[in-house]
């Protein structure tokens, strides 16, 4: 009898054990499984939450099929204490496995808010924006310039909370004097700016930014990129070139940037200025008189007068020859990329062409008529009130 009952008992065992193996590898099954989601969503993950809030919030959303299995995994692989606040970009069909790499592997946030502060040639921008996890595109909450409009409340909402993400975005042709300015606006930075970088030293770009970091860091990520794009722009530059260091190249880049309305148009906009250079042409360039005016600190807002033109300035290419002794803004990758590898061309005039671009000319002749086209599109703007 006794012996029987240990065989019987032998058996349960034996079958129970089998039972759960069974069931751990269900489970291992269903934890790397596609998931359900068919739709991608946001998870917001606060701080001092747990993987049990998580995954009923993820079971609740449809994420997952087992909010149980889901923290057993993440228990089992020794990620239940590495979970991370922030909002996270879950995916659809994303398994469990995927879902608990995501929210424990730590850095920015995937998805949730975004604040993007602009720093533009005639003005700077705040925009406020939501990521849509269906499109993977960004909604926009709220835009306003901080110098002139009242703060958004959505603004100050999203300031709040601890997964907002922060960007800065520097525009092509801007100088250092508005990028140094906007960076002191931010109320996100802290820090003051001591130095100054050299003019055109700034790489246009977006920058992630994280709550209380320095301003004199951001400013030194922007000069550090700028100086490897420099760098490599030098290193593959034409042969022939009428330019004696990195620091011309720049100085023409900068000129180049802020004469170009129409992307296309760098290639032939920087031709003119090496055309006009290697045949000991003045560069005749507004922009450059302009800078000797406001020293890059904000816009002119209005024309040049004719007693500006003719002024001495070190920057006006009207009167001195050559390239000004430093660059007038700080020019993107495109534009340093035309300083040194120009389209071929005879081009040594241009002048606008009433839709943003330029019509470009071999000889004065054909640019006094390009001129006086230009003035009939003038009158006519002014006609219509344009």
């Amino acid at each position: 009898m006794w012996r029987a009952l240990a065989s019987n008992m032998l058996t349960v065992l034996v079958v129970g054990l089998f039972l759960i193996a069974g069931l751990v590898l269900w489970g291992k099954a269903q934890y790397t499984a596609e998931g359900p989601l068919e739709t991608a969503i946001c998870l917001r993950v606060e701080r001092g939450s747990n993987m049990a809030r998580v995954s009923q919030d993820l079971q609740e959303q449809g994420a997952v099929t087992s909010g149980m299995i889901f923290r057993l995994g993440a228990q089992y692989s020794d990620k239940s204490q590495e979970l991370k606040a922030g909002s996270f970009l879950v995916r659809e069909r994303a398994s469990m496995e995927e879902i608990v790499e995501d929210i424990t592997k730590g850095g920015a946030s995937t998805c949730g808010t975004e604040v993007v502060y602009r720093i533009g040639v005639t003005s700077n921008k705040v925009l406020v924006r939501e990521l849509d996890p269906a499109t993977l595109e960004f909604v926009e909450v709220a835009e306003f310039d901080p110098a002139v409009d009242e703060v958004p409340n959505s603004y100050t909402e999203k300031r709040e909370q601890a997964d907002t993400r922060y960007r800065i975005a520097m525009a092509e042709g801007v100088t250092n004097w508005q990028v140094v300015e906007a960076l002191k606006a931010i109320d996100v930075l802290a820090g003051e700016v001591t130095d100054v970088p050299a003019e055109g030293m700034l790489a246009p770009d977006s920058y992630e930014v994280r709550p209380g970091a320095e301003r004199s860091a951001v400013l030194q990520r922007m000069v550090e990129k700028q100086q490897l794009r420099i760098g490599a722009a030098w290193e593959n530059r034409q042969e022939g070139l009428p330019l004696e260091s990195p620091e011309e190249m720049l100085i023409l880049a900068s000129i180049i940037e802020k004469e170009t309305g129409v992307p296309e148009e760098r290639g032939q906009v920087a031709s003119v200025f090496v055309n006009r250079l290697e045949k000991g042409m003045k560069l005749q360039t507004d922009p450059t008189v302009i800078y000797g005016i406001t020293k890059g600190q904000g816009t002119l807002g209005r024309g040049l007068r004719q007693s500006e033109l003719r002024r001495a300035t070190p920057w006006n290419t009207y009167l001195i020859d050559g390239l000004p002794p430093t660059p007038i803004a700080n020019p993107g990758l495109a534009s340093l990329e035309a300083a040194v590898a120009p389209e071929k061309t005879d081009f040594v005039f241009f002048v606008a062409d009433g839709t943003g671009g330029h019509a470009f000319a071999e000889t004065l002749q054909e640019h006094n008529r390009n001129v006086a086209k230009w003035r009939e599109i003038e009158a006519q703007q002014k006609e219509s009130g344009n």
